[in-house]
């Protein structure tokens, strides 16, 4: 007979012939027009489905998307696996002949070429001694309860690192259980688990140092419960939470978590600054992920706004510092759009790591600050968008960087203050005199800017291969004039150019497009290199 009460609604399943198909029951009953139980699973993957819970005009659930939902018989769903079960499947299980036989590469003439594991025995030998494993895998294969405890313990003995991402596991207590029958796991990873928001009877996960929570529905006030239960958690990782706030328990900011040295808040919802500083008096943070959030802005607190913080009845020590050990800060694709964020980040005590693409603010393409810019407003910085900044490239950068700002506001003095803090600094570090040429009695002066050794590399397609060139070029020649002598140089008369210049630790050239504006306007600085291309 067909089982109808073996699936409940809010249960974690996955398809019988899929364990990557993961989804929650919504529905267990007859559907009008068909025979038999069936069950209504809602897929956390849109497009898993065919519907949206309704069927035939009936409304049974309501899911996701348009076309996340699906209504099964129950065999053809799973209720999952227990955690050792998984292990032996993923560890023990000898490779069958259409495993091997899917194990090819293809040659040139498309002929398929098996692929021979060498010491594959050996290692499958090693694996399936349970008591040797020291890291584990069991990502997507449908685990959803740990399975005998004691067993657990005696089997992997020496486990500390497991993966489960993608599974059944729903109960913070199975979580408890877990690592209290593996005394040497430090890092764990449940990614893509769906947690209950119930916290109650979690224990001491007193060897975690790693904990990997991303899309597990967690938010803010759980993870202030966990705190008390990971005593020595050194990384955290909460992407794709849909976090929007930070919600401290006790107090105005975070407490405790005194050994976290790096937090992953990425593809999250957080868009206000204040929020953020809530984390300031973590004094171990040294690495703070905020990719993909929606933060316009952001800035270094005062002591004035730290007590403005703290609701003016919490102290804090006169040597306390905000994010006073934070070495690695990443705000990529976020919103932000002022110089202020910027200038802001100098301030930070220990900042050297900063990502800014896909920042408005930090995209050229959108009118944003190009790299050059980047590096020159932001002193103490040693990565910049995970590329190295060389000492030479900062000196160009730099010396580029105030000749721009000579070129375009030379004449007021305290817009160039208000708008460019570092310029005075960094013009008298360089000894940079006044370049504007002026005209005297005896005629126009001579520039001290001089003559820019620019090399050009031609890349036109359509012309073929052609050698670099090296020019000595006036500081004050327009794009348009460059694309006129590049023709004249190269031979190009019949193409239409384009210009780019190529800067060090920048994954892409930046295009000159306003053929009015001078060498000098752009920043470009001697021993350039500028790439010359034919409009497609």
């Amino acid at each position: 007979m067909e089982q109808t009460t073996f699936f409940t609604l809010g249960q974690r399943v996955h398809s019988s012939t899929d364990p990557r198909r993961v989804g929650t029951v919504k529905f267990v009953g007859n559907v009008e027009g068909y025979s038999g139980t069936w069950v209504g699973v809602d897929w956390d993957n849109e497009g898993d489905g065919k519907h949206d819970g309704s069927i035939n005009g009936v409304r049974y659930f309501q899911g996701r998307s348009q076309n996340s939902a699906s209504f099964l018989r129950p065999q053809n769903l799973s209720p999952g696996i227990s955690l050792l079960q998984a292990l032996k499947l993923r560890y023990q299980s000898h490779s069958t002949e259409q495993d091997e036989d899917e194990m090819y590469v293809l040659s040139a003439s498309k002929k398929r070429i098996s692929v021979q594991l060498l010491g594959k025995d050996k290692i499958q030998d090693k694996l399936s001694r349970f008591e040797e494993l020291t890291s584990a895998s069991i990502s997507y294969l449908g685990v959803s309860t740990p399975g005998d405890p004691a067993e657990i313990s005696a089997s992997v003995p020496n486990l500390k690192e497991l993966d489960l991402m993608g599974n059944l596991i729903t109960d913070w207590k199975d979580v408890g259980t877990i690592c209290e029958q593996l005394p040497h796991l430090v890092a764990l990873n449940l990614s893509n688990n769906l947690m209950t928001q119930n916290m109650t009877g979690l224990p001491l996960l007193k060897a975690i140092r790693v904990l990997v929570l991303n899309s597990t529905g967690i938010n803010w006030s759980q993870v202030e419960i966990l705190e008390h239960s990971l005593p020595v958690i050194e990384e955290l990782h909460l992407m794709g939470n849909n976090i929007s706030s930070i919600k401290p328990t006790s107090s105005s900011t975070v407490q405790g978590f005194d050994s976290l040295r790096l937090l992953n808040l990425e593809d999250n919802c957080l868009a206000e600054w204040d929020e953020i500083l809530k984390l300031s008096q973590l004094k171990s943070l040294e690495q703070l992920y905020l990719n993909k959030n929606k933060l316009t802005c952001i800035f270094y607190p005062d002591k004035n706004k730290i007590q403005e913080f703290l609701s003016n009845h919490e102290s804090f020590e006169e040597s306390y510092f905000p994010f006073q050990n934070l070495r690695c800060l990443l705000l990529g694709s976020n919103e932000m759009n002022d110089l202020a964020s910027i200038d802001s980040l100098n301030t930070f005590p220990k900042l050297i790591d900063i990502r800014l693409s896909d920042n408005p603010i930090a995209d050229p393409a959108r009118g944003g600050l190009p790299r050059f810019v980047l590096i020159a407003r932001l002193a103490k910085v040693e990565m910049l968008n995970g590329s190295e900044i060389s000492a030479r490239e900062r000196k160009e950068s730099e010396i580029r960087y105030v000749r721009l700002v000579m070129s375009k506001l030379l004449d007021n003095p305290e817009e160039i203050n208000r708008l460019h803090p570092r310029f005075v600094e960094l013009k008298n570090f360089y000894g940079i005199e006044d370049e504007r040429p002026s005209v005297g009695a005896a005629g126009p002066q001579k520039m001290a800017s001089g003559l820019l050794s620019i090399t050009l590399k031609c890349v036109a397609s359509s012309v073929g291969e052609k050698l670099p060139l090296t020019k000595k070029l006036p500081a004050t020649t327009t794009v348009g004039k460059l694309k006129a002598l590049c023709e004249s140089f190269f031979k190009l008369k019949s193409l239409k150019l384009k210009l780019f210049l190529q800067e060090e630790g920048s994954p892409l050239p930046m295009l000159l497009d306003d053929e009015m504006a001078t060498l000098m306007d752009m920043g470009i600085g001697n021993e350039s290199t500028i790439i010359v291309d034919e409009e497609s």
